[in-house]
């Protein structure tokens, strides 16, 4: 069975974390679904286009095929930026100019990165309600990537958090559940969540 996803990068840089971050968990889903095509969309790039949709109400003819891409796919994964614990305007404008029931019922895998791992509870306490909002089918585990999980400290943490949320994508669209057991571990004592009990280092 053929499955498609489109992934969302809201960074607004060139280069781009979130973006870095995106391609990490793409190619992390592409090795757990056999048969998945992945359309990766920089709303940097629709920028103007955004904000001519936020004005106006009607979406260019190039951002309404995102919007299209968003509706048909299987399953998305998002990526943002968290700015003073929240996502970019860009972001919001992009959500707020789509239909608001085109990803009812659709699988979300969340992810961000921020500057600091004080940004990390950014996913639970602004992203999901969005999406809850939106009526999608949240992955239970959200990826933080922060400074500490670049390095070639972090960078393993980081991997297993990935792993850990494509598995549960792909046996969400497989029909199987999130695909977890209360026996699986959370890397609690990873760099990142060290730093944030230690907020002077980060």
């Amino acid at each position: 069975m053929s499955v498609s996803i489109v992934a969302i990068s809201a960074g607004l840089g060139e280069p781009s974390t979130t973006r870095m971050l995106a391609d990490k968990v793409v190619a992390s889903a592409r090795e757990r679904l056999r048969d998945v095509s992945v359309e990766i969309v920089s709303l940097r790039e629709f920028a103007h286009d955004i904000t001519d949709a936020a004005l106006t109400g009607f979406a260019s003819a190039r951002l309404q095929h995102v919007y299209d891409q968003v509706a048909a796919a299987d399953a998305l994964i998002v990526a943002v930026p968290i700015f003073k614990v929240s996502y970019p305007g860009l972001f919001k404008s992009f959500i707020d100019a789509m239909d608001a029931d085109a990803i009812i019922g659709k699988p979300v895998l969340l992810a961000a990165t921020g500057g600091t791992a004080r940004h990390s509870l950014a996913i639970d306490m602004a992203l999901r309600p969005l999406f809850s909002y939106l009526q999608a089918f949240i992955v239970p585990t959200g990826i933080f990537a922060s400074p500490h999980d670049w390095g070639s400290s972090g960078e393993h943490g980081l991997q297993r958090r990935i792993d850990r949320a494509t598995a549960e994508l792909a046996s969400m669209l497989g029909g199987g559940g999130t695909g977890r057991t209360r026996e699986d571990e959370i890397d609690l004592f990873s760099d990142t969540m060290l730093s944030i009990s230690n907020p002077r280092d980060s």
